[in-house]
């Protein structure tokens, strides 16, 4: 059976890895490890990595760091595990680019669900869409869905696959109010579940890299009490 992507885990608990190495080789998934951040970094030179799940706190350099290098140059999904479980530590962890956050101590079949549901979005808005999809142009704003790039008044933006899905969304329905639970039900394919504030982080990190003034924003716009659109006008 050929296998259906390369998953870096990064985690300094070795029965966690022992335990997610069983579930993703049943699931046809070739799976690469590492103990801390410097470790995945390395790892990341040396191999092509789909997706990948990384621990916050670990030694030499935690998840957090590894995660702001990482979105330096790739655009990979991150799924980022950790015992904390307030909001505040979830914001913080999707703020500086991963695209999911699962709490310790996880079901394992739920975090193999929420792999097979980043890896399918990122097939979808990433990369690997294919190429016969149109490019979408809002004044300076050019979304090419094919090849998972943006630009905005002529330089490229880098964006997450979270951030690309979310753009994409609000593009092909520009000029329509798009309420925070319909987004998060499109972009990350569950139920809403009281997530405001992670639609709103992201919103915000979006802004951050495509409008000159995020606070006056050119292209995404408010709709109080409602959601969100992209005004083409």
């Amino acid at each position: 059976m050929a296998a259906r992507g390369t998953i870096l885990l990064v985690d300094d608990e070795k029965e966690i890895i022992k335990l997610m190495e069983i579930y993703f080789l049943n699931e046809g998934y070739t799976l690469l490890k590492a103990s801390d951040g410097l470790e995945a970094l390395d790892q990341l030179e040396r191999h092509t990595v789909d997706l990948i799940i990384m621990d916050v706190m670990m030694p030499r350099m935690d998840g957090i760091e590894a995660c702001m290098r990482i979105r330096e140059t790739r655009e990979l999904p991150i799924i980022l595990l950790s015992a904390k479980s307030q909001d505040i530590d979830k914001i913080a962890g999707l703020s500086i680019g991963a695209d999911d956050y699962v709490t310790k101590p996880f079901n394992p079949l739920e975090l193999m669900a929420r792999v097979k549901s980043q890896l399918r979005r990122y097939k979808q808005f990433g990369r690997a869409a294919s190429a016969d999809e149109a490019q979408i142009e809002i004044d300076d704003l050019v979304i090419n869905t094919a090849m998972h790039t943006v630009t905005a008044d002529g330089e490229e933006i880098k964006l997450t696959p979270r951030e690309f899905a979310i753009l994409r969304l609000l593009a092909v329905n520009r000029g329509i109010v798009l309420s925070m639970d319909k987004i998060y039900q499109e972009v990350w394919n569950e139920p809403f579940m009281e997530s405001k504030n992670t639609v709103m982080v992201h919103i915000r990190k979006l802004r951050e890299k495509i409008e000159k003034d995020p606070q006056s924003p050119r292209y995404i716009k408010t709709v109080w009490g409602i959601g969100y659109k992209i005004d083409p006008n």
